[in-house]
């Protein structure tokens, strides 16, 4: 005959074997190695000289390497990845590293828990991020298209008269229309 354990609740798991088996202990764990890496990020921001330098050679680079073809965003991906590891290898001409510090600017902003690199040029006003600090390295975002070495006008003629048909489909005259400015 077998005995039933029916009114002992015990069991054999620690009181730490249970905290983990519980969702609120792996929730709480779970929360506690974000905190560590949160502390870990803000401590390991990079400073805005060690950004600038990062970016100055991130950027020489990619325009170094856009001599090649350029096919899809994988290929920005895959140089921006490569240029964490590496440095430029030659200095491009001078004038054209000239023209870029020119027409483009560079601002650092410090957050929480990570540094970013905002590239502002006349196309891009507002900037457009090109770096990202965290945990001591910066990771580049450049892409060769949101640089900006000369200025010229973009379209001709803003200030000429727009030519309209003289009726329009429904027998309409707009040719000395008041409202149009014409």
């Amino acid at each position: 005959m077998q005995q039933t354990n029916r009114g002992n609740y015990r069991t054999k798991e620690t009181l730490a074997q249970q905290f983990w088996h519980s969702c609120f202990g792996k929730l709480t764990i779970l929360a506690g190695i974000i905190a560590v890496l949160f502390v870990i990020g803000h401590l390991t921001i990079p400073d805005e000289e060690t950004m600038m330098a990062e970016m100055d050679d991130n950027i020489r680079q990619c325009i170094e390497a856009n001599d090649s073809i350029k096919n899809d965003w994988i290929d920005d991906a895959v140089n921006n990845i490569g240029y964490i590891f590496t440095t430029a290898d030659s200095i491009p001409h001078q004038e054209i590293i000239d023209n870029f510090n020119k027409y483009n600017k560079l601002e650092y902003y410090r957050h929480s828990f990570y540094a970013t690199t905002l590239l502002h040029n006349n196309f891009k006003p507002e900037g457009i991020r090109v770096g990202i600090g965290i945990f001591g390295v910066v990771i580049p975002t450049v892409n060769f298209n949101d640089f900006l070495f000369r200025l010229g006008p973009m379209h001709r003629g803003y200030d000429q008269k727009v030519i309209f048909q003289s009726t329009t489909t429904s027998g309409e005259n707009w040719s000395n229309n008041p409202e149009l400015g014409l």
